[in-house]
């Protein structure tokens, strides 16, 4: 165990292991990319971690300004305490990938981040941690 890891576990938090998401959230976030097509949209997650699961029950929706090329959210419209856990967007094309300005947005805001690309279907998500380093999920 690595000093970051002891560090936690002396405070009482444990690392995340799994990430489960509402089947509910899944559906709802993937029929508002439908809708947005070919504009993107953005939301922020809404969950708590239970032991070594991370449980994504909700989602957020803030001010935003969206296109083709990109969508710009106000997070300091967010008010404290809500149990935001990172973030779901989507690509309008293939690619499921994060940009330069995703992988700066997943480093500030949340610990798990969700790409959906067109054509919006549960094969075209994409999960990352803060770091942007690929993940899985479970729907649940």
């Amino acid at each position: 165990m690595g000093l970051i890891e002891r560090i936690l576990d002396f405070m009482g938090v444990k690392p995340v292991r799994r990430v489960l998401i509402d089947s509910d959230v899944i559906e709802e976030a993937l029929e508002i990319a439908r809708r947005s097509h070919p504009h993107e949209f953005v939301a922020l997650l809404e969950g708590k971690q239970e032991g070594d699961a991370l449980h994504i029950t909700g989602l957020i929706f803030l001010p935003s300004r969206t296109s083709d090329e990109g969508a710009v959210m106000d997070v300091l419209m967010l008010p404290p305490f809500t149990g935001t856990v990172g973030s779901v967007h989507s690509h309008p094309g293939p690619s499921n990938l994060p940009s330069g300005a995703d992988m700066q947005f997943f480093s500030k805001n949340g610990l798990f981040h969700m790409i959906i690309a067109h054509p919006y279907t549960v094969e075209t998500i994409a999960a990352y941690t803060r770091q942007g380093v690929p993940v899985g999920f479970e729907v649940v």
